[in-house]
């Protein structure tokens, strides 16, 4: 055995030293679907989804993360969620996400802003193409209350039912106890959050 071989061996982290990140709203498996973050090799996904077809690792909701240890996560990540639910339940949620996180741990999410796709409701421009996602064109009406075309085949949990701004999904997650707070707009009518569990 090479030297290489044993540095590869003793550098390989164990189970016990991946830190964790649950991805939340996972779908079906897709490493891609992963920030880029948390795809290392020290890094364990740990998936979550309301829909049990998706075959996630935990079935929850945002609102309900109980079967998941108290600050048992290094990092939650969630894209394009929060806003599938009520207003409401947006609190709830986000404390939830930090009830689970370790101290300093954080949390990545990314949503729709309503600010900018508002522009092009303004203009007119309901139903025209706002950009080009993997799952083909979207218009503005997909992005104020989900995408219709799945919501059109069955997957009602698609359907959009809050949104946010910058400022707002900001002072949502101070509401909700973190620090750190950064939130920038992206390209693609994105929003970008990322915030710290005190600690």
């Amino acid at each position: 055995m090479s030297t290489a071989d044993v540095l590869a061996i003793t550098d390989a982290p164990t189970a016990a030293d991946l830190k964790k990140v649950l991805h939340v709203g996972c779908g079906f498996p897709n490493p891609n679907k992963l920030f880029s973050w948390f795809r290392g090799p020290e890094w364990k996904e740990i998936r979550l989804d309301i829909n049990p077809d998706v075959q996630p690792d935990i079935v929850g909701t945002m609102t309900d993360m109980s079967a998941v240890e108290s600050g048992s996560m290094d990092a939650v990540w969630s894209s394009h969620n929060i806003e599938h639910l009520y207003q409401h339940e947006v609190p709830v949620a986000l404390g939830e996400f930090r009830r689970v996180l370790k101290p300093g741990g954080r949390i990545v999410i990314t949503c729709p802003d309503l600010q900018s796709v508002a522009k092009l409701v303004a203009e007119g421009n309901l139903e025209g193409v706002a950009y080009t996602s993997p799952a083909g064109p979207i218009m503005p009406l997909d992005i104020l209350y989900g995408y219709g075309r799945s919501i059109a085949n069955g997957n009602v949990y698609m359907a959009h039912r809050t949104g946010f701004t910058d400022q707002t999904l900001a002072r949502a997650a101070q509401n909700a106890g973190f620090d750190r707070i950064q939130c920038k707009r992206g390209n693609d009518f994105d929003l970008w959050l990322v915030a710290h569990k005190p600690g």
